[in-house]
């Protein structure tokens, strides 16, 4: 015959549940603290730095760990290809958020090196624009004459609205991007290593 618990073994074991429920929310809570604080960092790193440095801090040893990871997500959510100057900025603020949570010279050698391939890609992309653009120019300017003839009057196409050219352009493209993708993908890589052997 099975074993009859007492009333207060049924007790102890919700009590015990209750703990371990509100450990969780508390660890599940302080992971989201930790990816709103990360994401005021970057709308400001120069005033919010000092922030993100004081919360790590004063966090306690039990939800430290949560608040870095809700962190890391965040900055590491955003490491990616640029397609502005704009988000090169992004990129050097992430890095800085990184600096701040991974402790290790060789991956921020790794990632500053990533930030001047990035720059690189935006160059070299506003490059293949051009040359994508004068590539394609006589068989677009033969559709529009093509098309001004048809219609009897001058035709002015922009090439995007073009398939053939949107195709075109999008294959070159996507080329280029492969490239570069390898890095941003091997930094990803590195910095979530970097921040579990960190955070173990």
């Amino acid at each position: 015959m099975g074993k009859i618990k007492t009333a207060l073994e049924i007790a102890l074991e919700r009590t015990e549940s209750i703990k371990s429920d509100k450990a969780t929310i508390e660890q599940f809570e302080a992971k989201q603290t930790g990816k709103r604080f990360a994401s005021s960092f970057l709308e400001s790193p120069e005033e919010n730095a000092k922030l993100l440095e004081d919360a790590i801090k004063k966090a306690s040893k039990e939800l430290k760990t949560s608040l870095k990871e809700g962190m890391f997500e965040v900055l590491l959510s955003r490491i990616s290809l640029p397609a502005t100057k704009e988000d090169e900025k992004h990129l050097i603020a992430v890095g800085k958020g990184l600096h701040i949570l991974i402790k290790d010279n060789h991956f921020h050698v790794m990632y500053r090196q990533l930030l001047d391939i990035l720059s690189h890609y935006l160059e070299e992309t506003a490059q293949y624009d051009e040359v994508i653009k004068r590539q394609y120019e006589p068989r677009l300017r033969q559709k529009e004459a093509e098309l001004s003839k048809r219609y009897g009057q001058p035709v002015k196409l922009d090439p995007f609205q073009d398939p053939e050219f949107a195709s075109f352009y999008k294959q070159n493209m996507e080329s280029l991007k492969v490239n570069y993708q390898a890095s941003v993908d091997q930094v990803r890589r590195k910095a979530m290593e970097t921040f579990e052997n960190a955070n173990d």
